[in-house]
């Protein structure tokens, strides 16, 4: 991928993702036949802790859903995975065991999370 043309704030915000904790995620995503009028549907391939997002990939995230406007791109769909891995959601989760960790001992809940990033999307 070439960071020729993107703006240099998503370069950036990129680069800080992609080191803590160096994580590279996987993800398919399949735009329907009534697309820009439907949702693409957005799931991870690879295996991640986050309380948005559940063990088949699925991603709780109001655009891909309810909130979803023709107007969006994929590109600010993609720029709101980002933002949601940034800052998770535990009021709104897809994995309410996940959520309940985050919860209860977000510190630990972070610890795990960088653990998975490690042992499942070291980009190998």
């Amino acid at each position: 991928m070439t960071n020729a043309n993107l703006p240099r704030r998503i370069i950036k915000e990129t680069q800080r993702l992609l080191s803590e904790p160096g994580g590279v995620f996987k993800l398919e995503l399949f735009l329907p036949e009534e697309y820009p009028m439907a949702a693409p549907k957005v799931r991870f391939l690879t295996k991640i802790y986050h309380p948005n997002i559940d063990k088949l990939g699925r991603i709780c995230l109001d655009i891909l859903k309810d909130k979803w406007s023709p107007a969006l791109q994929i590109r600010t769909v993609l720029l709101s995975i980002q933002a949601l891995l940034s800052a998770p959601n535990p009021d709104d989760p897809l994995s309410e065991n996940i959520a309940k960790h985050w919860k209860t001992n977000e510190a630990e809940a972070v610890e795990t999370a960088k653990e998975w990033t490690r042992l499942y999307a070291s980009g190998a």
